[in-house]
């Protein structure tokens, strides 16, 4: 599952990544019983699968993890400090739990089903509410001393700019991030105050000059940023997700621009790869990190890789679970 803060997008899935149910249940974050209702939620879309027996569930968030093994979630989108998000769920339903930031979860399922599957080392960028970017060096997702790696999202793109949900300013997500989108948009009149960013796309699409002009001004800090992991990490080929491609035809020019010109001549060739996207992709993500469990050591799955691996001996597993 993909956890939002007004919903949770759930699948099920094959081992080969194939998904055989799907579904988008509201969800509070903010709830005082968010937990409870989660384990409901998730144990209600468990059920409805009739005899078959599910190797694990794999978890995305918006945030950070200490490991996928243990889940403990840091999520300032969400506002959830330090919460024992795997142990719980793993406790309550009684099934192998293996908790990632969202884009990580994104990052294992490219490498296993999508573009990255060609590439030892590869970048994923994702743009929508938040900014976020996972890595792929030799096969692995890099996820960094405490799990956090890859929140290009809260780095300073402007001095004393608008706040962030991090508590900082001027944050590259508080610039370009679907809020600021949108608030930009109600300001200049391209939308009504109840529209949101879908109209505003809407509004890109049929040629109004201050929405396009909205999007392409934030591809360019997008371009920049990214062209700066780009010299840092020398990825093979960069992957761009997230709910905000659905406007990349608006969003492509700026970046191009700023993102072939901020970067060394020996890499401005580097190919980028725009992908298609719907809550369903993260969500498979999240299944990915069950699915890829069995081939990589204990050090971020931990006991919940164990069991992962030991279920996947048993004639009666059927499914990946998300």
């Amino acid at each position: 599952m993909k956890i939002s803060k007004d919903h949770v997008a759930l699948v099920e899935t094959e081992l080969d990544g194939k998904v055989t149910r799907s579904e988008s249940l509201i969800f509070d974050a903010s709830s005082v019983t968010f937990l409870t209702d989660l384990v409901d939620l998730v144990r209600s879309f468990k059920d409805a699968n009739g005899q078959a027996t599910i190797l694990g569930v794999g978890v995305g968030v918006p945030g950070s993890v200490d490991t996928q093994g243990s889940g403990v979630v840091e999520s300032a989108l969400l506002g959830w400090h330090q919460i024992p998000l795997g142990a719980s769920l793993s406790r309550e339903l009684g099934t192998p739990v293996l908790v990632e930031n969202n884009v990580n979860a994104l990052a294992v399922a490219e490498r296993l089903y999508g573009p990255g599957h060609d590439h030892a080392d590869f970048l994923v960028v994702t743009i929508g509410e938040g900014v976020g970017a996972g890595f792929v060096t030799g096969g692995g997702v890099v996820r960094g001393g405490r799990g956090g790696a890859g929140e290009i999202g809260h780095i300073v793109a402007v001095v004393d700019g608008p706040a962030c949900t991090c508590g900082n300013y001027g944050c590259i997500e508080a610039v370009i991030g679907e809020k600021s989108l949108v608030a930009d948009a109600r300001r200049l009149g391209i939308i009504t105050a109840v529209e949101s960013i879908a109209e505003l796309q809407t509004q890109a699409d049929n040629d109004d000059v201050q929405a396009q002009t909205l999007f392409l001004g934030a591809g360019q800090p997008l371009g920049r940023t990214v062209a700066g992991l780009v010299q840092v990490l020398d990825p093979e080929i960069v992957i761009i997700s997230g709910e905000g491609t659905k406007a990349w035809k608006h969003w492509k020019s700026g970046f191009e621009q700023s993102f072939r010109a901020s970067l060394t001549s020996d890499r401005r060739s580097i190919p980028v790869v725009v992908n298609s996207w719907d809550d369903e992709d993260w969500a498979r993500g999240a299944a990915a990190l069950v699915a890829s469990a069995p081939f990589y050591s204990d050090e971020s799955s931990g006991e919940q890789g164990r069991r992962v691996r030991a279920r996947l001996t048993s004639p009666t597993v059927k499914k990946v679970s998300s």
